[in-house]
């Protein structure tokens, strides 16, 4: 039996389907959080509260890196107490995002280190800069960028080994950490996320079915690190091309990524209020959040499916709709080409030209079979690449055993 400490801010986070798939083979597994997490069978939570608050009278550049000490420290303590209690991990798997793994070596020098590797900041090549609309801020935003990733660096400097999504958020890392990084996707459960053109949903009073001109796009937030405002500029010369299609917009009002917007105002209303004038609101649903059942059977029943984003941190949403078996049309950046590949299993658009988004979502609705095409391929991508029970959880699984083996070797 390996005994095994997860660490998330927010567990169980990405280790939603590692956790228990480590407690069901018969290992000890003992999570560490800061806030609520649920009960998962064969798991131990502990939550840990913060021993202090942050100064208010700091150098603002420093003033990041001490809250995530004080995360650091706090969590260092919750685990020196599992330690006193007799527990001590042949591995610890953490995310260091928020600083939890700063000091998780000097309680458990024993045990192996395995970080998961989200993103690492750049003031050019990366998401900041790309979109000119909203240019980078000079060399205080340099500054920043830089010192958010110290706290990072300090915990690369104790794991044994980084696990992340995509060679993408890979490429993010300096030169010397590639060979230490495994590229293992969080794996997408594609036996349950499979087509079924039986469904339907019913939004604002209309009754929606598989094989309607149905348009959909997805955001955790609505805002322009995922093309929101791209989308909605498409959307003008897309009711031009295809009056019937019906618009259906998820996402909330709030920020996820990058700047916020003026005072008073969110970025669906900046960018709506830009090309309403042009709209027929009537075919264009916002739904706000939906519940994830609300969510999957839209996608089932998309004819054409809008992913978009900055080159950033890949959607689980994307690989989610390529299981479903959406017809997609995407951004040519550089994460979403790991998963598209355009004319096979998707259409590739560039990010800052409606009009081919337009053009690439009417030839969809405008030729259904050759969507459904796209849509096949896209869901046998899914489950070659990224099927959880068959890809994903089994090198996880195998690359923690390894990790184990080798620092007992050690």
């Amino acid at each position: 039996m390996k005994k095994i400490l997860l660490v998330h801010q927010n567990f169980p986070g990405q280790y939603k389907h590692l956790a228990p798939a480590l407690a069901a083979r018969g290992d000890q597994v003992v999570a560490l959080t800061i806030n609520h997490a649920p009960a998962i069978a064969g798991v131990q939570t502990f939550r840990y509260g913060l021993t202090r608050g942050a100064s208010s009278a700091i150098h603002p550049l420093i003033a990041e890196q001490e809250v995530k000490v004080i995360r650091g420290e706090s969590c260092a303590r919750a685990a020196r107490a599992l330690r006193e209690q007799g527990f001590v991990p042949d591995i610890i798997c953490a995310h260091p995002g928020w600083g939890e793994a700063l000091f998780l070596k000097d309680v458990f020098p024993e045990a192996a280190i395995l970080l998961f590797h989200e993103f690492f900041y750049h003031a050019r090549g990366f998401d900041v800069g790309f979109d000119p609309e909203f240019p980078a801020q000079g060399l205080e935003s340099d500054q920043r960028l830089r010192m958010k990733n110290a706290h990072l660096l300090l915990s690369f400097n104790a794991a044994d080994a980084l696990v992340t999504p995509t060679y993408f958020q890979r490429d993010t890392l300096p030169i010397w950490a590639h060979p230490i990084t495994e590229v293992i996707h969080d794996g997408i459960d594609t036996q349950n996320l499979q087509p079924d053109p039986t469904v339907s949903l019913t939004i604002d009073g209309k009754q929606l079915r598989y094989g309607d001109p149905i348009v959909t796009f997805v955001n955790r937030n609505l805002e322009p690190y995922r093309g929101y405002h791209q989308f909605m500029r498409a959307l003008p010369l897309l009711q031009q091309q295809c009056p019937e299609a019906q618009i259906v917009i998820v996402g909330g009002e709030d920020v996820s990524y990058g700047s916020r917007p003026p005072a008073g105002k969110t970025w669906k209303q900046i960018f709506l209020e830009e090309v309403e004038s042009k709209l027929d609101l009537s075919r264009i649903h916002f739904v706000g959040t939906l519940a994830y059942p609300q969510f999957i059977t839209l996608l089932r029943l998309s004819a054409a499916h809008v992913y978009l984003t900055y080159p950033f941190v890949l959607s689980w949403s994307l690989i989610e709709s390529m299981s479903l078996q959406c017809p997609i049309i995407a951004s040519d950046t550089a994460p979403v080409r790991e998963a598209i590949r355009h004319g096979e299993n998707g259409l590739l658009v560039d990010f800052f030209q409606p009009r081919q988004l337009a053009d690439a979502i009417a030839l969809l609705l405008n030729q259904p079979e050759y969507g459904r095409q796209l849509g096949a391929q896209a869901r046998k991508t899914a489950v070659a690449n990224y099927d959880l029970k068959t890809v994903c959880l089994p090198q996880h699984l195998a690359l923690i055993d390894r990790l184990i083996d080798m620092k007992k070797v050690r």
